[in-house]
């Protein structure tokens, strides 16, 4: 099975459409369909953000490993989250873990 193969199944099983991995991933529609046509390799830290996006390793996707066991989904929301948490600096980033932690704690 190809990595195009691979990141086909896998979107399927989430029930992503093409737009949507690309979304929460931050490329293009017409890159990532390339990825799945073999047309084109993604650069390891899309690879990176497909591994987390598909909750897999980065080796079951080039094309070892096992297959995945459990396939727990993970909202779009918690991805972009996690995108705009990464575009933060190091203390913009602790401040604002900070307040969504206490927020939480609020609603326990």
């Amino acid at each position: 099975m190809t990595m195009g193969d691979r990141l086909r199944e896998l979107r399927l099983r989430k029930n992503f459409s093409q737009e949507e991995v690309s979304r929460q991933i931050g490329i293009t529609r017409s890159a990532y369909s390339h990825y799945e046509i073999n047309n084109r390799q993604p650069v390891y830290e899309t690879l990176k953000k497909l591994a987390v996006l598909f909750n897999v390793s980065l080796d079951y996707i080039i094309g070892g490993g096992d297959p995945p066991v459990t396939d727990t989904h993970i909202l779009p929301e918690t991805i972009e989250i996690i995108r705009i948490l990464n575009s933060m600096d190091y203390d913009k980033r602790k401040r604002s873990i900070e307040k969504m932690m206490a927020v939480l704690r609020q609603a326990e």
